[in-house]
């Protein structure tokens, strides 16, 4: 109880856990067509193997929340190593559709608690001016370690690597975040009331908070949803989709790096409705383009989702702090299980695109593309609605003390 809280470790630490979620991510985007030849599944199935990843996410995130300040991030990390070990091992030695649905759920449990643990964490040890450039930091290996994850699953895929091979990298991130960790302090609540329950839940029924909680639902999709079927819908396209995967990822990682810059000079909103609309110029181009130029649209694309996911954490730290810990999992939370909603539906959407091209005579690798594009061509309506929604809300922050008087608050605060 008298050891001092070390930032730097903690963070790292943090830094080696959502690199475990990322790797969980972009290897198995890699591996999908793999896992549908082997075992004989549609797109659809996929889906819902996709949605478990997204599905156990929100539900470990909401639980971690509510006992944030009970149980502390200690333990919630200990429970994310453990369903992480699990995922993945009943992910190696999966025999079927059920298996797989099992342990993508552990995986997708463990990301979770990663972020329901870290998140509160980084905002309890940085100050309101440091927290936007930390939480860019720290989500920045999201996309870093896709990239990295996006490149090892495509060089040992070529390599002739199994699937089990690739998921087994999964463990070596895994346990070095639990080294980090064990056996440090954490730091205290910031924030006076910020562990009620109560105030927490008042605090989320603002009418800003709620805004920010369907906006949220809509942005996770706009970012995942592209991503985790581009080897899918991007196969006959003419451009490597691996690779089209980490170049979208590599721009994220090196714009999240001036994640506090970026919000300093255009604002939370403004970076947010930019996003928007280079989402939609991105989506646009996949749908319609091929060959070489889809590497130009993976970037337009990366610089769209690129700020997303931690603008909106830092939005609801720095705007509703009194929703404390709570309020950051929910929102990361509605994002994820938007996502995992939505896969199946994806899924659905691709047999669909496919039987219909098919019905018009199409085959092959014409058959595969068309079927691709259309369906991301139905995946724009995503970041269109939010192009609304954001400049509904920047205008009503403009004209209104919604985006000012929680943020007054937090910029008073001491440095721990």
């Amino acid at each position: 109880m008298n050891q001092t809280v070390n930032p730097s470790r903690l963070f790292l630490a943090s830094c080696l856990a959502i690199i475990t979620t990322a790797f969980s991510f972009s290897i198995r985007a890699g591996i999908l067509p793999q896992l549908g030849t082997e075992f004989g599944l549609t797109a659809e199935q996929l889906g819902f193997i996709n949605s478990m990843f997204f599905f156990g996410f929100p539900i470990s995130m909401v639980i971690g929340g509510i006992v944030y300040h009970t149980v502390g991030p200690k333990i919630i990390m200990q429970v994310a190593l453990v369903a992480h070990t699990l995922g993945i091992l009943l992910t190696i030695y999966a025999t079927g559709y059920t298996g797989l649905l099992l342990s993508t759920f552990f995986i997708g449990f463990g990301n979770g608690c990663t972020e329901a643990a870290c998140n509160p964490m980084i905002a309890d040890m940085y100050t309101s001016s440091k927290l936007n450039k930390m939480l860019g930091r720290f989500h920045m290996w999201f996309p870093g370690g896709i990239v990295i994850g996006s490149l090892i699953s495509k060089f040992m895929t070529s390599g002739g690597f199994s699937w089990q091979a690739q998921i087994w990298v999964l463990m070596l991130p895994t346990v070095v975040y639990a080294f980090l960790f064990f056996g440090q302090a954490f730091p205290k609540p910031k924030v006076e009331g910020v562990t009620s329950l109560a105030k927490n839940f008042q605090a989320m029924l603002t009418p800003l908070y709620i805004a920010l909680f369907c906006c949220m639902a809509l942005t996770a999709i706009t970012e995942f949803g592209p991503n985790q079927w581009v080897a899918v819908v991007l196969s006959s396209s003419g451009a490597d989709a691996m690779l089209v995967l980490a170049l979208t990822f590599g721009v994220m990682t090196v714009g999240r790096l001036f994640t506090g810059p970026v919000v300093g000079q255009f604002g939370q909103t403004g970076v947010l409705l930019g996003g928007a609309v280079l989402a939609t110029i991105g989506i646009y181009m996949f749908s319609t383009v091929t060959g070489p130029i889809a590497y130009l649209a993976a970037v337009i694309f990366g610089l769209g989702v690129c700020f997303n996911w931690p603008t909106m954490i830092g939005f609801v730290a720095q705007r509703v702090p009194l929703s404390g810990a709570l309020g950051m999992s929910i929102i990361g939370g509605v994002g994820m299980l938007s996502t995992s909603i939505f896969q199946p539906i994806i899924g659905r959407w691709i047999d669909t695109d496919h039987a219909e091209n098919a019905a018009k005579g199409l085959t092959g690798s014409e058959l595969e593309l068309a079927a691709g594009q259309a369906t991301l061509s139905t995946m724009m309506t995503f970041p269109i609605i939010l192009i609304v929604a954001f400049t509904l809300l920047w205008f009503w922050l403009r004209n209104s003390k919604a985006g000012t008087v929680d943020e007054s608050v937090v910029m008073e605060q001491p440095q721990l």
